[in-house]
């Protein structure tokens, strides 16, 4: 398994773990923060480990992008990888930041992190779009006499 693959899977595992503790704190009732903890278990749940692990599987198991690059442009892999991470880490911390105390450099934060996992997504598209190809036309028979 490439270690892009590796790297996503095993990050989405993480947020898979995190997502789970942080559904466990909403579900005691032991916190004020339930709407905004609610915000940020929906992204970690969603972005961090649904959406990580479909884009590590789909990078591993689409078909290949041709002999010399199996998957397209790794770099542009590892580009996705960071946007969205650093997006979903940013809006983690200014999700609950905004809404408990709205002030610029909050709403700011939002706005980036919005952007970056954007950007990534489109990124994901445009770099799997080549790779979902139909199946080949069969060989063209030759008109013998």
């Amino acid at each position: 398994m490439p270690l892009l693959v590796r790297t996503f899977i095993k990050t989405s595992l993480a947020y898979l773990v995190l997502s789970v503790l942080v559904a466990a704190l909403l579900f005691s009732k032991t916190t004020a923060a339930t709407p905004v903890l609610t915000l940020v278990y929906y992204h970690l749940f969603m972005v961090g480990w649904l959406t990580q692990l479909v884009f590590g599987v789909a990078v591993w198991m689409f078909p290949v992008f041709s002999r010399e690059k199996p998957r397209g442009n790794e770099n542009v892999g590892w580009i996705i990888y960071g946007f969205l991470n650093l997006g979903l880490l940013m809006r983690v911390v200014s999700e609950p930041w905004h809404a408990l105390r709205p002030n610029h450099v909050a709403t700011a934060l939002m706005i980036v992190s919005a952007i970056l996992q954007v950007v990534a997504g489109w990124l994901f598209v445009w770099q799997m779009w080549p790779r979902v190809k139909g199946p080949k036309p069969p060989p063209a028979r030759s008109k013998a006499a």
